[in-house]
């Protein structure tokens, strides 16, 4: 993995599963992070940007914010993601707000912050989170996954867009991940979750679900200067497991 000494970034949903390892990761290989959550005061970083990511005024400053505290920034994470279950007919209009204002509207309004001041600096790395679920839907999650597929096709439209800037913009589209959000899923479904996480683990061929710290690495991948000439791409982290 490329040093990142000297480098800045911004990470959204630090205080979450995947969030947390990949400000641990960026901090552990020498990167200076912003970290942005409703509440980061567990998570260790030289700048906590606290506030609500549906405040389209916090999402569209927190760029600044983080280049203000860092002096400079380099990398953008928008991390930050809510799953709505359900079909249609069962999804409320609070539901859909809030999904498609944290997987879709945040990272648009934070990309479009964040490239000018990328491009004024002469570059820098932007990776959004997906799933597998945006690229190939799977029962019971109609908005979530139509938020995904959004978030996926614009990281694949801003890629092309940008690139001329210096500017790399790639996804990760993890599947099933060991995060304190899976978890409480299964908790309000009445699942044990350690029987209900080791069930789902036999369903994929690598033989268990991703920990965040297996999508953190391919996030710092992404944002390292090892995948200079990866621009515009969605990668896939699900251990073999398709979306059925």
């Amino acid at each position: 993995m490329s040093d990142l000494k000297g480098r800045t970034a911004l990470v959204t949903g630090a205080a979450g599963g995947i969030g947390a390892a990949v400000v641990k990761a960026l901090r552990a290989r020498g990167a200076r992070v912003a970290a942005a959550d409703r509440d980061t005061g567990g998570v260790e970083a030289e700048a906590h940007l606290d506030g609500d990511l549906l405040d389209p005024a916090y999402a569209d400053g927190l760029p600044a914010a983080a280049a203000k505290a860092l002096g400079r920034l380099d990398i953008v994470v928008n991390n930050a993601g809510v799953i709505t279950r359900g079909p249609v007919d069962e999804t409320s209009d609070a539901d859909w707000d809030l999904s498609v204002g944290v997987n879709v509207q945040a990272p648009f309004r934070i990309c479009r912050a964040a490239i000018p001041l990328m491009a004024g600096q002469g570059g820098g790395a932007i990776v959004n989170v997906a799933s597998c679920w945006g690229l190939r839907p799977g029962p019971g999650h109609a908005v979530y996954c139509m938020t995904k597929s959004a978030i996926a096709s614009l990281t694949q439209c801003m890629g092309m867009d940008h690139a001329h800037q210096g500017i790399r913009i790639n996804a990760v589209a993890p599947n099933e991940v060991n995060t304190p959000m899976l978890r409480t899923g299964f908790l309000k479904r009445g699942f044990d979750p350690d029987t209900a996480v080791a069930e789902l683990g036999r369903t994929v061929p690598l033989g268990r679900i991703a920990e965040p710290e297996d999508i953190a690495d391919v996030i710092l991948f992404l944002a390292s200067d090892a995948a200079r000439y990866i621009c515009g791409a969605v990668v896939e982290v699900n251990g073999g497991k398709p979306v059925k």
